[in-house]
């Protein structure tokens, strides 16, 4: 009787314990995987846009504050991925094309960010441009030269990549929305267009008074 006792009482410990450990790890059971978890504590946290160059497709240099007062919905990629990345741009393009003209370029832009600058040169990015029928204006395609500064992004925004040795990356994908403060305010899953494009319009609507 006393062993059965015992038995249970440190079942329950073990129970107590791992439930813990997964309240710890999950977020509080609001998120089930390590990318949720992830994704939750960057709309918590807020980050800032870090104080980076940008080359665009036309070789253009500016820094954020170039779109300051307006919203920007930013991807990460690379132009020599065959995975992810067209997909990832594919489904942006679809986004861009939900949204009403009048708020393109005035209340957000949209911006594609390579991380892998050695090969995605301003004449790289202007023909990659040119598969998601994106206009270099509204929707610029640009790489981030300074390796010290590109780290400062993709850390801040918890952008995973990792090289493989051969030319390829692996890394996570999702659409990032900056506020017009310079701020990550929202991270969407990039194969959900229809829910990331309705929220994005809500918010431009809201914003115009609408």
């Amino acid at each position: 009787m006393i062993k059965d006792w015992r038995t249970t009482i440190a079942c329950a410990i073990v129970l107590l314990f791992g439930i813990t450990l997964f309240l710890f790890g999950t977020n509080g059971f609001s998120a089930f995987t390590a990318e949720t978890a992830r994704v939750n504590k960057l709309v918590q946290d807020k980050p800032k846009f870090p104080n980076v160059t940008l080359e665009d497709s036309k070789g253009r240099d500016y820094a954020i504050s170039e779109f300051k007062g307006k919203y920007v919905f930013i991807t990460f990629l690379y132009t020599f991925c065959t995975t992810v990345c067209p997909q990832l741009e594919m489904n942006m393009s679809k986004v861009y094309s939900a949204l009403q003209p009048k708020y393109l370029g005035i209340d957000i832009v949209f911006l594609s960010i390579s991380f892998d600058p050695a090969r995605d040169d301003p004449g790289t990015l202007e023909k990659y441009r040119s598969y998601f029928h994106s206009d270099g204006e509204t929707w610029r395609m640009a790489r981030i030269p300074n390796k010290a500064e590109l780290d400062s992004l993709l850390k801040a925004f918890g952008v995973i990549v990792i090289p493989d040795g051969y030319g390829n990356f692996t890394h996570n994908s999702a659409f990032y929305l900056v506020d017009p403060k310079g701020t990550l305010v929202d991270v969407m899953d990039y194969k959900k267009t229809d829910k990331a494009a309705k929220k994005v319009a809500a918010i431009l609507k809201r914003e115009a008074g609408e």
